[in-house]
């Protein structure tokens, strides 16, 4: 933990002191740190409030003035247990009742691990800590909310009552993260895309589906735009794959079985006469394979007691009943092959669609490194409670593409992707972004991570010096890469430092192999190539969210869904002819320009349009019909005054081009 997270684990202790001075008979779980703040889960009778809040913080106060000692103790398993069923662990002392959820995380610590407590006055915890080293030393702090969770996440468990807080070194701190946050309401996506026609979410199309409204399809072919422009000059082509895939697809990849909970139930499809038939007659062989398999396991058992050493006879039978399950696991893929070609899948991600792309044509070292880019739409099948406005969602549009090269060209290819990450922060004025850079677990190698050890430690050094090398700041993370390779998670901060992952880059060394991919090298052998997942503009749906935080719904001219509105003074009409002339200029330059030519007051027109967020205001009386100008209003700038029209429309038309902050 860092000094921030170890503060506020100690502030969760706090709280479950004053909880049990108020309550003694709550029953505590887990209480971590995490993002922004802190949690305990409770089991207890009395619900919970924010009426609450007071006088549980009253109580924490209490204990911050008295500043008791954090005290670490390393115990026995069995005294652990002992505690635990005298009801001492996360208790003020020893309790009729056991501490049952304290008890059940003893019994599951593996064994040879060292298990500690804490103590602060008179609490006990069962905890591995660290913590501050008095609870004095917790500056501020603040109890925000409550909400429900299973005991481990599991429904079928407990459900407890959590107990949100956070905690900073000061007051002066703490503020400044609540103005964050007041601050985040007003910008909150879901608030804005509603207000400015973006975006919306209808029952009927179902929950995590988003419908792109116009004024939200322009942020999106906007940034298609940019995208397809960057990739063009960087050399990759394009490709365009469906939105769905039989089941042997993913079974190839490894997305089947290991990532199917994320993924929509497959369709089945009606299977045809013939196909039933072939099945039924691969079952019958497969029952036969079995009576076969148990008779010579039965008569190998047999003839083991009989005989005790193993005969040659006896060693040919061990062979022969291992090629018959080599045989009849055989047999099992056959029926699975049968039945996954009527088996279809929404796509929930677009790399075996892109593999299939790079593997229909037979390719040489010399069209290496071949870059496949696509605005692919997947699907998962995000949990209802996780969905979240953009930020989660079912359906999205992702900034996808595959890089097939050689060990060789690897250095330079990552090191363009990060160019070009770099590219898009300075567009969008991110000025705060840190690269996550995820590596394997060796303990885990073949269960949560292909098991290849030698590839593993082979690219997470190819990355870790293409980071080093490119000056990018970066942290690395252990155990949190993806099952076939390392991955870079890309965080970036807001305006008002709010933080946001955009983006993943991955480094592939295994599906290629599993899809059979290869080139023929210089030395005319076949080798499977190194393939870079990237998507520096990560998906529509939550960089659009981001976007409009980021900037407040106050987007620059060339993202603006209104990029520019003639207002006239009235409704002559040499007045009106003036401004359809220079509507008619923008519009032939692609400029998002309309029209208010109504003749309501001119103030009314401009408070119209600033709620709209239009981005330029571009006002027209007879004074400025006479000398050829337009009066030049931007919002949240106010009135920059007249100026000649045609220098306005160049500067317009420049600032799109240049895609100008």
């Amino acid at each position: 933990m860092n000094e921030i997270e170890t503060l506020r684990h100690s502030t969760a202790h706090i709280l479950a002191t004053a909880i049990l001075r108020l309550w003694p008979e709550a029953q505590f779980a887990a209480g971590p740190p995490v993002e922004n703040g802190f949690y305990y889960d409770v089991e207890l009778s009395h619900r919970i409030t924010p009426e609450d809040f007071a006088a549980i913080e009253a109580e924490m106060k209490k204990e911050i003035k008295a500043n008791h000692r954090f005290e670490r103790v390393e115990i026995s398993r069995d005294d652990a247990i002992a505690m635990a069923q005298r009801g001492e662990l996360a208790a003020l002392g020893n309790r009729a009742e056991a501490s049952k959820f304290k008890l059940d995380i003893v019994q599951h610590i593996p064994d040879g691990e060292v298990i500690t407590l804490y103590r602060n006055g008179e609490f006990t915890d069962l905890c591995a800590g660290p913590h501050v080293s008095h609870t004095g030393r917790i500056g501020a702090f603040k109890l925000t909310h409550v909400a429900s969770a299973y005991y481990k996440g599991d429904e079928k468990n407990p459900q407890l009552q959590r107990i949100y807080g956070t905690a900073f070194k000061n007051k002066t701190e703490m503020a400044a993260y609540f103005d964050m946050l007041e601050e985040a309401r007003k910008r909150d996506h879901r608030k804005l895309g509603r207000e400015m026609e973006l975006f919306c979410f209808d029952d009927d199309v179902g929950p995590g589906l988003p419908l792109w409204m116009p004024n939200g399809t322009v942020l999106i072919e906007e940034l298609e735009k940019l995208a397809k422009e960057s990739e063009f000059a960087a050399g990759y082509s394009r490709v365009r794959t469906p939105h769905l895939a039989r089941k042997s697809m993913y079974l190839c990849s490894g997305h089947l079985p290991y990532y199917a909970e994320s993924m929509f139930p497959p369709m089945e499809l009606k299977m045809d006469e013939e196909t039933m038939r072939e099945i039924i007659d691969i079952e019958d062989e497969l029952r036969q394979t079995d009576e076969r398999i148990q008779r010579m396991e039965f008569q190998h058992s047999q003839a083991e007691r009989q005989f005790g050493d193993k005969s040659d006879e006896m060693l040919q039978e061990e062979k022969d009943l291992e090629d018959w399950k080599a045989g009849r696991e055989k047999t099992l893929k056959r029926i699975e092959d049968k039945r996954s070609q009527y088996s279809y899948y929404l796509k929930a991600m677009n790399c075996p669609h892109h593999h299939k792309i790079f593997g229909a044509v037979p390719r040489s070292y010399r069209e290496l490194p071949l870059r496949l880019a696509e605005y692919g739409t997947c699907y998962r099948f995000e949990q209802s409670g996780e969905l979240l406005g953009l930020m989660r969602v079912r359906s999205m549009q992702m900034n996808d593409a595959h890089i097939y090269c050689t060990p060789e060209q690897f250095e330079q290819e990552f090191m363009a992707v990060n160019d070009m990450y770099l590219k898009y922060f300075k567009i969008f004025g991110l000025e705060k972004y840190l690269m996550r850079f995820s590596t394997h677990d060796p303990a885990r190698l073949g269960e949560k991570f292909v098991n290849e050890p030698e590839m593993w430690l082979k690219t997470e050094d190819m990355v870790r010096n293409v980071l080093i090398k490119s000056g990018i700041n970066y942290v690395e993370v252990p155990n949190e890469a993806a099952f076939y390779g390392p991955k870079i998670d890309v965080q970036v901060w807001s305006a008002i430092g709010r933080e946001f992952t955009i983006a993943t880059n991955q480094v592939d060394f295994a599906v290629p192999k599993r899809f059979g991919l290869a080139y023929r090298d210089r030395d005319n052998t076949d080798k499977t190539p190194l393939c870079i997942h990237r998507a520096p503009l990560g998906t529509h749906e939550r960089f659009v969210g981001f976007l409009i935080e980021h900037y407040a719904g106050n987007f620059p001219l060339w993202l603006a869904p209104e990029q520019v509105r003639i207002m006239t003074i009235g409704d002559e009409e040499p007045l009106v002819e003036f401004a359809k002339k220079i509507w008619a200029q923008l519009r032939d330059n692609e400029i998002r320009a309309e029209l208010d030519l109504g003749n309501d007051k001119i103030n009314g027109k401009i408070q119209k349009a600033e709620q709209s967020k239009v981005h330029t205001m571009l006002v027209i009386g007879n004074r400025d019909l006479e000398s050829g100008a337009v009066s030049v209003r931007v919002h949240g700038q106010g009135n920059l005054g007249a100026k000649p029209y045609q220098e306005v429309v160049d500067g317009i038309i420049a600032s799109v081009a240049e895609r100008r902050a």
